[in-house]
């Protein structure tokens, strides 16, 4: 190993591939560590990745990355305790572009990409911990793995939500039970040909499925579904105080969300192979932390660079893009030979002039407008019953659509009610 490397990165999810793959691209020797036995053993998120950052590092990344399927349909769900109203957006008709989404697994995904750091000269090791930064003096000066010193002028933390290194420095996400999400997955195999007919897809086309309402009993949270090739990735996401206020627990919820009768019968003949849980970020704006010191960066979900709104959850395109800044940062420090937090801060700079800061300032009130109880409760409720009397024929008289949704508001809530929070959601998603 060498003596010394021009930039030491921990973490090989998205945000320090993308980092330690731009880094080498451009002739620094980067070192990437991973405590993982390979990239992506730790990795958990079965989601969407939203291209646009990956393609500017990987031009058509999909033709050789171990993407599942690009997601043709969106669809959102409200669910009551027996029944589900859905807005379904189909975009088969659309071409694939690099802002399509595209359903991953992060074991095969990760793998890849560490891959590619290897290609472009970057030294990868996996299964060791970073236990502690190296200083010298007040400024960081590299990191101290498996016992061993190695000596960088610039380390990136991209060592997930609960950063190790950020803590160190300093600069780490003060987490919450309001401001943290708990994630539990199951990855349930099913046959390729079963998933396109059940869920209506061409080949290699796929579906996101989030669902609000009875999946989380009421609670701060949803549930979501994603397809792969022949597996499907299904879930719930709830807030970490919700659980503990409601007693609730999320293996419970888990379960519970696999009985109603609609998810049942998209996951029926399946068998589940994996199981896994995880923390994910989820304060917004006001949840980032100081995102460079003398000798770091902080990025991906370590700097909380999370976007919920409601309508999707977004992590891992945050997280390359993230990467790629703190990249672009580390070669003007080196240019200068200065890797102070002044010459550091243009990380900051360059993510406030892109999607990343530009999107959590935008949506910086979805945070607390999300805390609002009836979005999870009431207003599911209150789709599916409209639903079931619009489309119950009984034989009687029937009332117009106007009619039975006054009279299904006042029911569940009050109109007066329903328009203040139609005018949060306007200011907040």
């Amino acid at each position: 190993m060498k003596d010394e490397f021009d930039a030491i990165v921990v973490g090989a999810g998205p945000a320090g591939c993308a980092a330690a793959l731009s880094l080498a691209r451009n002739g620094l020797s980067v070192l990437l560590i991973e405590r993982g036995r390979f990239a992506g053993a730790k990795n958990v998120t079965g989601g969407v990745l939203y291209g646009a950052a990956l393609n500017e590092l990987v031009p058509e990344f999909w033709k050789e990355a171990p993407v599942e399927r690009r997601v043709t349909r969106h669809v959102v769900t409200f669910l009551s305790q027996r029944t589900a109203v859905s807005i379904d957006f189909d975009s088969k008709g659309l071409e694939q572009t690099s802002s399509s989404g595209f359903t991953v697994l992060r074991a095969k995904f990760d793998r890849w990409f560490a891959g590619k750091v290897e290609e472009a000269g970057g030294v990868v090791i996996t299964g060791i911990p970073v236990d502690d930064l190296l200083w010298d003096g007040q400024r960081i000066a590299g990191v101290i793995a498996g016992g061993d010193s190695i000596p960088a002028p610039v380390v990136v933390a991209a060592d997930g939500v609960n950063s190790v290194l950020a803590k160190k420095a300093g600069l780490g996400v003060q987490l919450s039970p309001a401001n943290v999400n708990q994630g539990v997955k199951e990855i349930i195999k099913m046959p390729r040909e079963l998933i396109e007919e059940r869920f209506n897809l061409d080949e290699n086309d796929g579906t996101a499925i989030h669902f609000l309402g009875h999946c989380t009993r009421g609670v701060h949270g949803g549930g979501f579904i994603y397809t792969n090739k022949d597996t499907i990735s299904l879930g719930v996401v709830v807030q970490l105080k919700a659980l503990i206020d409601n007693r609730l627990r999320s293996v419970e919820l888990l379960e519970g969300f696999k009985e109603h009768p609609s998810v049942r019968a998209l996951i029926k003949g399946g068998t589940t192979v994996e199981y896994s849980a995880h923390l994910v970020p989820s304060g917004g704006l006001t949840a980032v932390p100081r995102l460079c010191a003398d000798g770091l960066l902080v990025t991906g979900d370590a700097a909380a660079l999370v976007l919920a709104t409601g309508r999707s959850l977004e992590g891992l395109n945050f997280a390359v893009a993230s990467g790629m800044a703190a990249a672009e940062a580390v070669k003007t420090a080196r240019q200068k030979g200065d890797y102070t937090s002044k010459t550091l801060s243009a990380y900051t700079d360059l993510l406030a002039g892109s999607f990343v800061m530009q999107d959590l300032k935008t949506f910086k009130k979805a945070p607390r407008f999300l805390e609002n109880q009836r979005i999870y409760s009431v207003y599911p409720e209150l789709a599916c019953s409209l639903a079931e009397r619009l489309f119950t024929v009984d034989g009687k008289a029937k009332r117009t659509v106007w009619q039975l949704g006054l009279e299904e508001v006042k029911r569940k809530t009050s109109a007066w009610q329903l328009v203040k929070d139609v005018m949060a959601a306007r200011r907040a998603v």
